[in-house]
């Protein structure tokens, strides 16, 4: 099968796809044709070595200090081709979406039948179902799980328009937020198409200096830090950025009910992935596509998402298809 690998960190340039010995699944794994792969900024953090923050030496320590250590590629959509003798939860033939550590971008993964893999929410694309995990995923775990935004409650979302920012503007509203989207002029138009009810430039307005108090910050860019006079009382500041510096305000804002400052790692499960599914099956959340390449244009895929500034998810289709529907606000 052709699948993508690289030997060393750095520019785009140093994908390549290559052909490799296919993959068998094991008793209990499930064997996934890829149609489509997302190509997010954290592919693009791990091809470069772009760990940010205190991340830099542990994350070199996982993933390889001088070159990575496995096959590029995280987020998935495709249809199952073979199973293990002791799989119960698909069957082949099924059409799958979902996430792995790594080698999406591939023809072919293998993966656990209880990782982080659902059946694909009707309505969409494999270009579309690939769109989700990533955003959708870490939207949930910071903004449900960490931070237990509440109905009634006023989040503001910095990079709203990102690949994290859009979910979390749709998820927020979704459980009953009301929503600043902090993000680019010309992305306003999208930001309010996906459920934001104030949007702010960040080029002509510093949120900072309304004098508004919000019940949690998230900050998807790392353009911001934990600031006391922007939350109420009980407010919360997320980021998805660790540095030294938050991890100091977490330890001394952990006590007592005060305002917090958090910051964690979305991990992929089966659960989180059931949740995806379950939101964008009810149209709470859905994808917005930037450009597709072709799996062999894999390298231009990365260049774009790195200095084209791409309005939606950026897809690499190994399987054609007939274009999707769902595209991003100009």
């Amino acid at each position: 099968m052709k699948a993508a690998t690289q030997d060393t960190y750095g520019s785009p340039d140093t994908l390549r796809i290559v052909e490799v010995a296919a993959p068998e699944p094991g008793e209990r794994e499930i064997l996934v044709q890829i149609h489509a792969s997302d190509v997010t900024q954290g592919d693009r953090r791990l091809r470069s070595g772009d760990f940010p923050g205190i991340s830099w030496l542990p994350g070199r320590l996982m993933m390889g200090f001088f070159g990575p250590k496995h096959r590029p590629g995280t987020m998935f959509a495709g249809r199952v081709v073979a199973v293990g003798r002791g799989v119960t939860r698909f069957s082949v033939g099924d059409d799958v979406f979902g996430s792995v550590d790594h080698g999406a971008h591939a023809e072919l993964v293998a993966m656990a039948e209880d990782g982080s893999v659902a059946a694909m929410p009707d309505g969409l694309s494999y270009r579309e179902a690939a769109a989700i995990p990533y955003g959708a995923g870490t939207a949930i775990v910071f903004l449900r799980d960490l931070a237990k935004l509440q109905a009634g409650e006023h989040v503001l979302i910095l990079g709203a328009t990102g690949g994290v920012g859009r979910y979390a503007v749709q998820l927020a509203k979704a459980l009953g937020a009301e929503v600043t989207a902090v993000c680019s002029a010309p992305n306003h138009a999208l930001a309010r198409s996906l459920g934001a009810d104030h949007v702010i430039d960040y080029q002509r307005e510093d949120y900072r200096a309304s004098g508004r108090r919000y019940d949690v910050v998230f900050d998807t860019i790392g353009a911001s830090r934990f600031e006391r006079r922007v939350l109420t009382e009980t407010g919360r500041y997320l980021s998805l950025i660790v540095t030294a510096r938050l991890l100091v305000q977490m330890l001394i804002t952990s006590r007592g009910r005060g305002r917090k400052a958090i910051a964690g790692v979305a991990f992929g499960s089966q659960a989180l992935t059931e949740d995806v599914r379950e939101l964008a099956q009810r149209g709470a959340l859905r994808p917005v596509l930037d450009r597709t390449f072709p799996f062999a244009q894999l390298a231009e895929a990365h260049r774009h998402v790195e200095t084209g500034r791409p309005a939606g998810s950026v897809i690499v289709e190994l399987v054609p298809h007939a274009p999707t529907l769902v595209r991003a606000s100009a």
